[in-house]
């Protein structure tokens, strides 16, 4: 099992979340963040005064899958939340040890 957490853009996060449940990875968690990569962000302009956005708006996504499901998410995340500019976002693939559905007390892929 692994817990794939992305970091997109807000915007493609309706694109990526109905084609993940298309695909038939199911459940997630969102969360609004903010960050910086590369771009280490960006000039904006308010009421006539420059100022320096230095922490971009993102969404981190979280999925725990089963070992089956990690290249289909991977590849879906990918195509629906790139738009090829600077900013896109990252995807880290971590292993989970154990996963424990609380309400059944499902253990492991079962409880995915």
């Amino acid at each position: 099992m692994k817990l794939i957490t992305a970091i997109i853009k807000p915007f493609k996060l309706d694109d990526v979340r109905s084609e993940l449940s298309e695909k038939g990875i199911q459940g997630l968690t969102v969360t609004e963040v903010k960050g910086f990569g590369r771009q280490k962000g960006h000039t904006e302009t308010y009421r006539g005064a420059e100022y320096n956005v230095e922490f971009l708006p993102k969404v981190k996504l979280e999925i725990a899958v089963t070992d089956a499901q990690v290249e289909i998410c991977i590849e879906t995340i990918t195509k629906f939340a790139s738009t090829g500019k600077i900013g896109d976002g990252k995807i880290f693939v971590t292993n989970l040890e154990q996963v424990v559905r609380i309400r059944t007390n499902e253990l492991g892929e079962a409880a995915i």
